[in-house]
């Protein structure tokens, strides 16, 4: 059996292997020594954002305030290849669908906009005058603004995005499919609940002061790597890590910092996770049920035993609502279903909670391996619940981070991009505007497909994104793109989006985040981002234009505004030339943001106030709010275990990916090599089936709803997870994700528990 793409795993995250791989990614871009230069301005105050994850920067920043991840982005943006119009005359649309991911996006960056030729089935070069121009004259052929869909990736500035849910309001819908439908949402929605504010609550410089810090569903090695120098940091002055992850990830396991000279020279590292739990996929709610079962046994021992209490009776009574009621549903959860539930036991469930006790100051952090669940809001809220119990919101050293992806895509929702706006911030846009907003909700990811399919909707415009390959159930989805009037993809390189076009089809090249944007007076226009700790950055990028042609995705987002309403209610040509009138408009209507320009210009930015920070609770209690909602019915692994020869599958990225952009093939992390069609797999899961490492089988999806999901050709990697447990990446297994499967209150894709089985091949 060939197992030659299985080999040995990184020791550590980080170390001599991430120094390698960013001089291999800077090679490969053929601009070695400028792209070098060019790493020195991200995150800085006079450079530009990395266009990689949403970490924060710290306030006393380094001159080396970027990871491999943030290496690997820039590089991929700043390749000197190029992907001009004689690379669509060479190559029909369905010839280039036939490449991967990986192979399409290799081809560099476009340079010109492009528009379909269906008789030839190939883009051809536009005049970006002409492209606005059938643009807005297809939007305005339609009989709703409704029909109309409009995406936004979360690389999107601030400005870029204020402009374009201005423009599409004026226009008249709420339509913003939008990327945080399919990552955060449940932990927007179930914070919001919780503690008024979707937004963590804490600042980088809390990791400086915490005791203990909590991390489930969440691979930052991959994902954030600046966070593990922060988890390192801690670790080493003695702060306790506890991880929950179904998988063996090697940066929660040990971390060999790049920027440690000594570390470096001694081929050292640091030890992350002080315990490391492995629950079945969908546990995580039951694990965090237990611990807090756990801490309110403590209670009463502490109480029986006449010892101080475990829990902050102060906070509880002042600041929280409902702790009765959760108290009792969680005295009456008993300790089979939780063991059951999370796949742990009692036992590593109440080492956990220990920690937690024991820490004066605790930080609880996740992402989507809590998120994209079924039952994610209910998590979360658990998850607040559980750190109600000891006052951990609201102080130094202490609170919740749900870690966001993308640079900006909390900054997308706080200035606008919400298919469910708050009336508050529509009043807002009414009054500053004087124009009649749009008030009915509109379309998020999954309802915007679902209009595509049934003929609802009409046209879709992607700022950003790679939407057809982000999104579930790939064949539908792909059907659902080719039956439109119009699309039209906002972008920096061609991917498999642009391959599925629309009865008119147009890609527009915009400047990426690391090249200069020019306006009519030479002048370089600074954007603005958010990151995951709310604070507000500047970027100017540093590089000259990978094209002459390329514009801002702020002037391609006037263009079309222009074409299709005019300028009656907003002078978009101007606001295109000078940001710092946009930033005006976001500061009169948007609060947080006073004196935006000013303090956008100050070193690192600043931060927009959250009032569960401050204990200010903006629910509907006046308090912080308990949840008191019972375990699920049944979670993934639970359900697939009834039958024969099922499991509950995730999707994830590997460590050569950035969401759907695919650096490479290997994932040196996880020792696999040259290959992305792999299952993970329990080893003794393997044997059950009488299969092997390198077996090949086809994946398939065992959705009760008679629509056939198969993933063909993948092979067998044993690997440390939970038996009955299986993984492997996106956007490869995405057809396997149902869109009837989503989120309760969320509508997120529940792309970490599928439920599939597995049909073998024959070998040649």
């Amino acid at each position: 059996m060939d197992t030659k793409f299985i080999g040995k795993k990184s020791a550590a995250a980080g170390g001599w292997g991430a120094l390698k791989s960013c001089g291999k990614q800077l090679l490969q871009s053929g601009m070695p020594i400028s792209g070098a230069r060019t790493m020195l301005k991200a995150n800085q105050p006079d450079g530009f954002d990395c266009p990689g994850c949403a970490w924060g920067d710290p306030e006393h920043g380094s001159s080396f305030e970027f990871c491999e991840n943030g290496v690997k982005a820039v590089a991929w943006e700043a390749t000197e290849k190029r992907a001009t119009p004689t690379f669509f005359a060479e190559k029909t649309v369905s010839q280039l669908r036939q490449l991967t991911d990986y192979e399409l996006e290799l081809n560099g960056r476009l340079t010109h906009p492009m528009r379909y030729d269906a008789a030839s089935d190939r883009y051809l070069p536009v005049a970006w005058e002409d492209a606005f121009a059938e643009i807005g004259s297809i939007l305005r052929s339609l009989d709703n603004p409704n029909r109309a869909e409009f995406y936004t990736s979360g690389r999107a500035s601030n400005e870029a995005a204020f402009l374009y849910q201005l423009f599409v309001r004026v226009y008249g819908t709420n339509n913003f499919p939008d990327c945080s439908n399919m990552c955060h949402e449940a932990s927007g929605i179930a914070m919001r609940q919780a503690i008024g504010v979707g937004k963590g609550t804490v600042l980088l410089e809390d990791f400086e002061k915490a005791d203990a810090v909590f991390v489930i569903g969440q691979n930052p090695g991959t994902n954030h790597p600046r966070m593990l120098g922060d988890l390192r940091r801690a670790a080493i002055r003695g702060a306790r890590v506890v991880v929950f992850n179904p998988i063996r990830e090697r940066g929660l396991e040990r971390f060999s910092d790049p920027q440690d000279k000594v570390e470096m020279l001694r081929g050292g590292s640091t030890d992350i996770a002080s315990l490391y739990l492995q629950p079945q996929l969908g546990g995580d709610m039951a694990a965090v049920r237990g611990m807090a079962k756990a801490v309110l046994a403590a209670e009463d021992a502490a109480v029986a035993a006449g010892l101080p209490s475990v829990l902050d009776h102060a906070f509880l009574a002042e600041h929280c609502a409902g702790f009765a009621e959760y108290r009792a549903t969680v005295e009456a959860t008993n300790w089979a279903d939780i063991e059951d539930q999370s796949g742990l036991s009692r036992q590593e469930i109440e080492r956990a909670a220990d920690v937690y006790i024991n820490a004066e100051r605790v930080i609880c952090t996740w992402a989507m391996g809590v998120t994209q669940h079924l039952h994610s809001v209910a998590t979360i809220r658990e998850i607040a619940n559980f750190m109600f119990l000891r006052g951990n919101i609201g102080r130094p050293g202490a609170g919740l981070c749900p870690v966001r992806g993308h640079s900006n895509v909390q900054g997308d929702r706080t200035v606008g991009i919400n298919e469910k706006p708050a009336d508050d911030f529509l009043d807002a846009l009414e009054k500053h505007f004087r124009f009649t907003v749009p008030r009915e909700h509109g379309h998020n990811v999954l309802a915007a497909i679902g209009a595509m399919l049934d003929g609802s909707a009409e046209a879709f415009i992607g700022l950003g994104g790679n939407f057809a390959r982000a999104t579930p159930d790939s064949a539908l989805v792909e059907k659902a793109l080719r039956r439109l009037k119009l699309t039209v993809h906002i972008a920096t390189k061609p991917n498999h989006s642009h391959l599925m076009p629309g009865e008119t089809a147009f890609i527009l090249p915009c400047l990426g985040r690391t090249e200069m944007d020019l306006n009519a007076a030479g002048n370089s226009q600074l954007i603005s981002v958010e990151d995951s700790m709310s604070m507000v950055h500047g970027s100017a990028g540093i590089n000259r234009p990978a094209s002459p042609h390329l514009l801002s995705e702020v002037a391609i987002i006037a263009g079309i505004a222009q074409a299709t309403v005019g300028s009656a209610v907003v002078g978009w040509a101007e606001l295109a030339d000078d940001h710092d009138r946009i930033r005006d408009h976001i500061e009169a209507t948007i609060p947080g943001f006073e004196n935006y320009n000013a303090r956008l210009r100050k070193p690192r930015g600043f931060h927009l106030r959250n009032t569960a920070a401050h204990r200010e609770w903006d629910t509907p209690a006046g308090k912080a709010s308990f949840s008191s909602e019972a375990l699920p019915d049944e979670t993934v692994h639970q359900r697939a275990r009834k039958g024969e020869g099922r499991f509950a599958l995730q999707t994830f990225r590997s460590h050569d990916q950035y969401n759907t952009t695919v650096y490479g093939l290997d994932d040196r992390y996880r020792g696999v090599y040259g290959e992305r069609q792999v299952i993970f797999i329990h080893p003794a899961d393997l044997t059950a089936m009488n299969a092997e490492a390198g077996d090949r089988v086809d994946v398939v999806g065992e959705h009760d709803d008679g629509i056939e999901r198969i993933a063909e050709n993948f092979r067998f990697v044993p690997y440390d997870i939970p038996r009955g447990s299986i993984a492997g990446y996106y956007p490869e297994l995405n057809v396997l994700v149902p869109l009837g499967s989503a989120g309760r209150e969320s509508d997120t894709p529940t792309s970490k528990s599928i439920m599939v089985s597995f049909r073998r091949r024959k070998t040649a």
